[in-house]
């Protein structure tokens, strides 16, 4: 494996940076013993304080483990890791709209799912509390973006799995960032989308509500196609 000469003023930043993408690519594994402080300092071109106040910090995100008199060591990842290592995979590159929509599809139908077995009475009131927030900006003529994403948190939140809200929070920005312009756009190209969307919205409540895990799946798999085509017409 090969490190880069560090060239930024935040030099430790850099070295975790470096650590974790070697992560990501599978070149260090859990196990795997990391250079010393002196060697890693040489490679780099920089103080050996950068790289051990870089061990700490990463010690400190339980990405590593500092064993006095044998070295530091990756440790096996946790899940809080792996939805952080998503994230700065999403956030550092380039993503089409349509790949964000398409990963929304495959994750949010099986959230669905789960929420037909799984919600809560206070799961299902705050589901229908963002459709009626949703219905009032709809009918007022807007978009009604940000009720439209609170009620798909009500759904990820009546899952019941940590993992899969702390991921799908995780992604809230890199998603809203790519579709609320394209959304707006399509409304103005079409006034009836937003109410298109509310409807599938409900459609989608109606299945939970129901206890319908596979009804709950198929109408969100058909709200997001719709969602889907609009952006890849748009494109």
């Amino acid at each position: 494996m090969v490190f880069q000469p560090i060239r930024t003023k935040k030099i430790y930043e850099e070295i975790i940076a470096q650590i974790k993408n070697l992560i990501l690519e599978g070149k260090l594994r859990p196990g795997d013993k990391l250079m010393s402080e002196r060697e890693l300092a040489e490679q780099l071109q920089v103080g050996r304080s950068a790289v051990r106040e870089a061990f700490r910090a990463l010690e400190a995100m339980r990405i590593v483990e500092i064993k006095p008199g044998e070295g530091t060591y990756v440790k096996q990842l946790s899940a809080d890791y792996l939805v952080e290592a998503i994230s700065l995979m999403l956030s550092s590159q380039d993503h089409t709209t349509r790949e964000l929509m398409e990963l929304r599809k495959i994750l949010e139908g099986e959230c669905a799912y789960l929420a037909a077995l799984r919600r809560t009475n206070s799961d299902l009131a705050l589901m229908k509390q963002q459709l009626d927030e949703q219905k009032i900006q709809v009918e007022q003529g807007h978009l009604g973006y940000h009720s439209d994403m609170a009620f798909h948190f009500a759904i990820y939140k009546a899952t019941g799995n940590a993992i899969i809200f702390k991921l799908m929070s995780t992604l809230r920005d890199t998603i809203q960032h790519a579709l609320q312009e394209v959304l707006k756009e399509l409304m103005q190209m079409d006034p009836t989308f937003p109410k298109q969307l509310y409807l599938e919205h409900m459609t989608v409540c109606q299945a939970i509500e129901n206890g319908d895990p596979v009804a709950a799946r198929e109408a969100m798999h058909k709200h997001l196609a719709t969602a889907l085509k609009g952006v890849i017409d748009h494109n």
